[in-house]
C-alpha cells in the first residue's frame, strides 16, 4: 500500500482501535468467567458490539462493524484453539491481551461491506482499495488478481502496510503431466535431498546476516525504554528479520516451482517441526542434556525454513494439479533402500550409508529420499485399491 501521511495515521487508529477492542473482549470474558462461572461466546460479544459503537462513537465508531467482528471472531478462535489443546492433553497457552506490536492485522470479511478492492477503476494505471474510515488507499499491486476477491485484510510490517486479498473461484492451472514421481529427505547441510539425487541448497539467510543482527541487537540493547531511539532500534531489528522472512519465502517459491514442473507426485516427510525444534533445557528438577548443540540444531532447522518450504509446496503442487503426499519419517534414515534391512548401524556419518547385510552404498539422504518415495507410492497404492 502506498498511503499518504493522513491515510498512515488513520490506519495505525484503526490497528490501535481493534486491538483495543480484542483485549476489551478478552477482558470480558475472564472477569465474567471468574467472577460469575458464565462462558461469555462470539455470538454474545458480537450482540453487544452496536452498544459499544454507540458508546465509543470516535473510538468504534469510523470502523467498519464487520470488521470489528472480523476481530472478535479472532479471539474466538483463539479459545477454541486453547480449549481444542486442554482436551488433547497439550500445554494450555491460554489467549493473551495484545501489546503494542503484537497485533497487526485487520480484516475486512467480505469485499464491498466497508471495503472495495479496485475501488476506482476509472484510474486505468493505478489501484486502490476503499477503507471504511480511511478513503481510497493507492496500492502497489505487483500481480493481477485471479478469481473473485472475497476477503481483504490489511497488515503492518514495520513501516509499511500491505493489502493481502483472499479470493474464491481461483482457476487451476494444471501443468503437463511428466510421468515422473519424486521422494524428499528434508535436511540442515541441503534444505532437501531428491531421490533421483539432486540437492537443494540451503542458503541459511539468517547465518548469512548473523553480523547484522548482533549489531542491532546490541545497539538495541543500550536504548532506554521508552525512548524514542529505542523505538527506532526496535524497528531496525524487525525489518531484518522481515528481510530474512521474505528471503526465505522467495527461496521457498522458486524450489518448489522447480519440483512441480517436473514431477507429477511429489512425497515428503510428514514432519513435526514444531516437537523437533523443541529445547532441551529441561526442567530444575530434571535438567536436559546437550542443551548448546540441541539449540544450534534448532536455529538451523528454523534457518531451513522447513515449514515455509512444505507449505508453499503444498499451495503450488494444488495449483499445479500434482499429488503431493506425506509420510511418515520413522527409520526411512536407517533402511536400506536396496534389501529393506534396517538397523542404526547402516548409518555410518551424518552423510555416509552403508548396509550391514548387503553392502550397498549411497548417500544417506538419497538413500532415505528413496525409502519416502516407496513408502509414498505404497500409499497411494493402498488408496486406490480402497
Amino acid at each position: 500500500m502506498r498511503p499518504t501521511a493522513k491515510q498512515a495515521a488513520a490506519l495505525a487508529a484503526c490497528l490501535k482501535d481493534h486491538r483495543q477492542l480484542y483485549n476489551a473482549a478478552l477482558e470480558h470474558r475472564r472477569t465474567a468467567y471468574r467472577k460469575a462461572g458464565v462462558t461469555v461466546r462470539y455470538g454474545d460479544q458480537s450482540a453487544d458490539l452496536k452498544h459499544i459503537r454507540a458508546d465509543d462513537a470516535e473510538g468504534q465508531g469510523p470502523w467498519s462493524f464487520s470488521s470489528q467482528q472480523a476481530t472478535l471472531r479472532r479471539l474466538d478462535k483463539a479459545f477454541r484453539a486453547f480449549f481444542a489443546r486442554v482436551h488433547e492433553g497439550r500445554v494450555p497457552g491460554f489467549p493473551r491481551f495484545k501489546g503494542r506490536g503484537w497485533f497487526d492485522t485487520v480484516e475486512w470479511p467480505k469485499d464491498g461491506d466497508g471495503c472495495r478492492w479496485d475501488s476506482q477503476p476509472e484510474h486505468p494505471t493505478a489501484t486502490f482499495v476503499r477503507l471504511q474510515g480511511i478513503g481510497h488507499v493507492r496500492v502497489h499491486q505487483h500481480r493481477p488478481v485471479k478469481g473473485r476477491v472475497k476477503t481483504i485484510s490489511v497488515k503492518r510490517e514495520g513501516a509499511r502496510w500491505y493489502v493481502i486479498l483472499s479470493c474464491d473461484d481461483v482457476p487451476a492451472e494444471p501443468l503437463r503431466q511428466t510421468g515422473a514421481a519424486v521422494g524428499l529427505d528434508m535436511g540442515v547441510a541441503s534444505l532437501a535431498t531428491t531421490s533421483d539425487g539432486d540437492h537443494l541448497d540451503n542458503p541459511r539467510h539468517l547465518a548469512g546476516s548473523a553480523g547484522r543482527f548482533v549489531a542491532a541487537q546490541q545497539a538495541l540493547a543500550r536504548k532506554t525504554r521508552g525512548s524514542v531511539r529505542r523505538r527506532k532500534a526496535v524497528a531496525q531489528v524487525a525489518a531484518l528479520h522481515a528481510k530474512v522472512r521474505r528471503q526465505r519465502l522467495d527461496y521457498a517459491h522458486k524450489q518448489a516451482l522447480t519440483l512441480v514442473r517436473g514431477y507429477d507426485v511429489i512425497v515428503h516427510e510428514d514432519l513435526r517441526i514444531a516437537n523437533m525444534t523443541r529445547s532441551a533445557s529441561g526442567t530444575v528438577e530434571q535438567p536436559g542434556r546437550n542443551v548448546a548443540q540441541k539449540s544450534g540444531l534448532n536455529r538451523s532447522i528454523l534457518d531451513a525454513g522447513w515449514g515455509v518450504f512444505l507449505q508453499v509446496l503444498a499451495h503450488r503442487a494444488e495449483s499445479a494439479g500434482r499429488e503431493l503426499i506425506a509420510v511418515n519419517p520413522v527409520n526411512t534414515s536407517r533402511t536400506c533402500a536396496r534389501c529393506g534391512h534396517v538397523a542404526k548401524e547402516n548409518r555410518v556419518t551424518q552423510a555416509a550409508f552403508r548396509c550391514m547385510v548387503c553392502g550397498h552404498t549411497a548417500h544417506a539422504d538419497v538413500n532415505a529420499a528413496k525409502n519416502i518415495l516407496r513408502a509414498g507410492l505404497a500409499l497411494r497404492d493402498a488408496a486406490e485399491a480402497a
